[in-house]
């Protein structure tokens, strides 16, 4: 193989996400990574989190939770309690687990039961005593359980953007990364369209194979100089704007993200070892924001503080093609689905994966660009699909905001169906499987998404069940999940282990 040059198009988490993954995949390859990095332009650098995913990542690139999470002011993440998305009786919030191995005992209980309660039987339908995760996050406890527990538990991380950014800098640069410090101001192309080089305000060019574009929203080589089409999802994902404020963090440091449904938007609520990051993501259309700020402050006490806010505006959507000519999109310049389920790592790590894959099986050519796009396509429609039920489904009506959300039937076919099989009592697995979307979200996230907004016959319907009905015994599976989350320790005492084992 000739020798190939990879350029990548900006730093921040996405970027040197790529580049630690193109360099620690092609290790030994005739392949050559450098990254341009503007001094002058920041990243949003707020307190983030990730899927399980992400763990995946570190244990690829052999760093261990010691080396990474004290230096991020990083924390576990068992799941995402959302909090006032729902305002029938009983289901004012639940918790969307991470599902682990010792689920295997618990969950067919709670498959069964919200099967059950969909036939009007009054059986406990709501997810939260089913997992074990949930109980662990309840309990301020760390997902990380004594050497001698024999089952694995899935779990996420919390971590300041911002300083995960600069660490992944460093471990890219010693796998041998170029690490170009730069403003671009221009792009020279090929005759036949492709980027020949990146021209910098110095008069500098960075010449290359292949380029990278993780310059954020204003996707300044996907869509500005090779002007791929961008796909808007305003029409069922309203929101398009975020205020952040950090708040001191407290003796107990929680191991969930919450989510926090408010007038014209929701809250996050992110726990780091030093902070706590809030931010309000709100929808212009029906909330300025002042408004938003306001609203913010007041529910975290702020309103007579001097800590500053910060206002992000955010494009909702995706390209038309993620890989197109030489050049391939990453992170905000790709696409975002807004951060409600903390998917943007996810899908830097699904698309730079997807790429390593497909240019070295078509021997680092564009061969197999096309199954890259449709893969990337598939993913982003099956995360929005999961997403834009969180809004459609909810029984607020406090705002014009939430009315408009419910009553939204711009939705795609598969999500239709999805919402049809539920409600009509029928088999939804089955019909997950049947669209082959299991492998986005599975069964157990769609059942305790609906499961968790009371998406039920009203209580006054509900009958008595036979035996079968009750076959499973609620206060044994509870007690199944408490002996298991005796193995687990307190979330703020494991951290300062691993600070201590730094």
């Amino acid at each position: 193989m000739n020798k190939k040059r990879i350029v990548i198009l900006g730093g921040g988490t996405a970027g040197w996400m790529a580049a630690n993954l193109m360099a620690k995949s092609w290790q030994g390859q005739p392949i050559e990574i450098a990254l341009v990095e503007s001094p002058d332009i920041g990243i949003i650098g707020v307190g983030e989190g990730s899927t399980p995913q992400f763990k995946g990542f570190m244990d690829f690139m052999g760093i261990s939770e010691a080396q990474w999470m004290p230096a991020c002011n990083a924390t576990y993440k068992n799941g995402i309690r959302f909090i006032d998305w729902s305002t029938r009786p009983d289901f004012s919030s639940y918790f969307h687990p991470f599902p682990s191995q010792p689920d295997d005992y618990s969950a067919p209980a709670f498959f069964h039961n919200s099967f059950v309660r969909r036939k009007a039987i009054d059986v406990t339908g709501h997810p939260d005593p089913f997992f074990l995760t949930t109980y662990l996050a309840e309990q301020a406890k760390a997902p990380i359980a004594a050497h001698h527990f024999p089952f694995e538990i899935n779990y996420g991380y919390h971590f300041d953007a911002g300083k995960l950014g600069l660490f992944l800098a460093q471990t890219a640069r010693d796998l041998g990364v170029e690490h170009i410090q730069a403003n671009v101001s221009d792009v020279r192309k090929h005759p036949d369209g492709d980027i020949a080089a990146l021209i910098c305000e110095a008069g500098m060019e960075v010449t290359g194979d292949v380029f990278i574009d993780c310059s954020g929203f204003r996707s300044l080589l996907m869509q500005q100089h090779l002007e791929v089409g961008f796909d808007s999802f305003a029409n069922n994902l309203f929101n398009d704007a975020a205020v952040v404020l950090p708040t001191e963090q407290g003796e107990v440091i929680s191991s969930e993200t919450q989510s926090i449904a408010r007038k014209f938007g929701w809250s996050w609520h992110i726990p780091l070892t030093n902070r706590i990051g809030n931010g309000y993501v709100y929808s212009r259309r029906y909330c300025d924001p002042d408004k938003a700020e306001t609203e913010l402050r007041a529910a975290l006490g702020l309103l007579d503080s001097e800590v500053e806010a910060r206002h992000l505006t955010m494009k909702v959507g995706q390209v038309k093609k993620h890989w197109h000519k030489n050049c391939l999109a990453i992170g905000l310049s790709q696409g975002f689905i807004e951060p409600l389920e903390a998917t943007a790592l996810h899908i830097v790590q699904e698309t730079v994966q997807s790429f390593i894959e497909c240019y070295q099986e078509g021997e680092f050519t564009d061969k197999f660009k096309t199954r890259h796009n449709q893969s990337l396509d598939a993913r982003y429609q099956a995360i929005r699909d999961y997403i834009v039920a969180h809004y459609r489904v909810n029984s607020r009506t406090d705002t014009q905001y939430w009315r408009d959300n419910a009553n939204n039937n711009q939705l795609s076919r598969s999500l239709y169906d999805i919402l049809q099989t539920w409600v009509s009592g029928k088999n939804l697995s089955d019909e997950l499987h049947r669209q082959d979307i299991d492998k986005y979200y599975p069964s157990v996230s769609w059942h305790c998404l609906l499961a968790g907004y009371g998406i039920y016959p009203e209580q006054s319907q509900l009958i008595a069940g036979n035996e079968e009905a009750n076959k499973y015994d609620l206060s044994q599976v509870q007690d199944y999940i408490a002996r298991c989350g005796l193995n687990f320790e307190d979330h703020r005492a494991q951290l300062e282990r691993l600070a201590r084992m730094r």
